[in-house]
């Protein structure tokens, strides 16, 4: 009997300590650090309140005045533009390993990928700074510039001077450091694929191709969603591996060879440069719109997949 209580007590603590872990990572943490984010950006929210502060466009740190309008123009477009190149690329590469390799190349092919991840960001700034940058300014973005450049409109995407630091780059660089990390929650995807549905489509004449376009695909939609969600976040936070390329300066580019900052950036930047308590408030100020756009942004992704999945699996009337 007393071997058995000690079992129950030692279950019971056991289900109590990971019960408080999971409710301090899950909850206490991020409400924690968002009420020090809170406390540490009153003196610039009353200074400058929400809208002036989100619309601001003047980052002026001697004379006090502080707008998050170009590190926040910033942050999405380079988000953005990563996510447009890395999106198909990961698909491309999951379909590869999934469908296509062969399977005794799958392994290799699948720790390549994943051991890409493994590098850290920093690594990657500085590849992209010594290698892709001169690559870029020399080679890549004059040849836009003759060609796409030229057509009306879209040409305004290419204007200035090609330096290798600007958004275009620190975009390309960004998408080659997320795209092991959506490729294999793709490939995980569509390894889910029920063999009985692929099976349903050869028998009834259906391609490899129209197996992967008319059956994986779409039955790996929700991860296919939750691998770019996971990933823009990822590239929503990403410092180093932008900020020797970015150029740190606070404006908003009209062109993608103009150089440009974003929050973590100014953030990586700034914050031992900050010399009054204004200029610091600013800072986490920024920290704390960043912090609400990610968890907007995976609540967000959360109820569109659940509602998908709802969507798919409800009994149809």
């Amino acid at each position: 009997m007393g071997g058995i209580d000690r079992k129950r007590v030692l279950e019971r603590l056991i289900g109590f300590s990971l019960g408080f872990f999971a409710l301090f990572v899950g909850f206490l943490f991020p409400f924690i650090t968002l009420v020090v984010l809170v406390l540490e950006s009153l003196p610039a929210i009353e200074k400058f309140g929400l809208l002036r502060f989100i619309l601001g466009r003047t980052w002026d740190p001697v004379g006090e005045v502080f707008g998050a309008l170009p590190a926040l123009f910033g942050t999405i477009l380079i988000t953005f533009l990563a996510s447009l190149i890395a999106l198909p690329v990961s698909v491309g590469i999951a379909i590869f390993i999934a469908e296509i390799c062969p399977r005794k190349l799958k392994p290799l092919f699948s720790t390549a990928v994943e051991l890409l991840g493994a590098i850290p960001s920093i690594i990657y700034g500085m590849w992209g700074l010594f290698v892709i940058a001169p690559l870029m300014a020399d080679y890549v973005e004059p040849f836009l510039q003759e060609t796409l450049g030229r057509v009306p409109l879209v040409g305004r995407l290419f204007e200035g001077v090609p330096t290798g630091v600007d958004a275009l780059t620190s975009s390309l660089v960004l998408s080659i450091m997320i795209i092991p990390f959506m490729s294999a929650i793709v490939k995980d995807s569509f390894e889910m694929t029920p063999l009985l549905l692929k099976e349903a489509g050869y028998g009834l004449g259906a391609t490899k191709w129209e197996v992967i376009s008319h059956v994986v695909i779409p039955y790996a939609l929700p991860g296919i969603m939750g691998g770019l969600v996971l990933s823009v976040g990822r590239a929503l936070g990403e410092t180093m591996a932008v900020a020797f390329l970015t150029g740190n300066v606070h404006q908003i580019p009209t062109s993608l060879l103009d150089p440009l900052t974003t929050i973590t950036v100014a953030i990586a930047n700034e914050f031992t440069e900050a010399d009054s308590d204004l200029y610091l408030s600013s800072l986490y100020y920024l920290a704390l719109i960043l912090f609400t756009l990610s968890f907007g942004l995976l609540i967000l992704a959360k109820f569109l997949i659940l509602e998908r999945l709802r969507r798919r699996w409800s009994p149809k009337t």
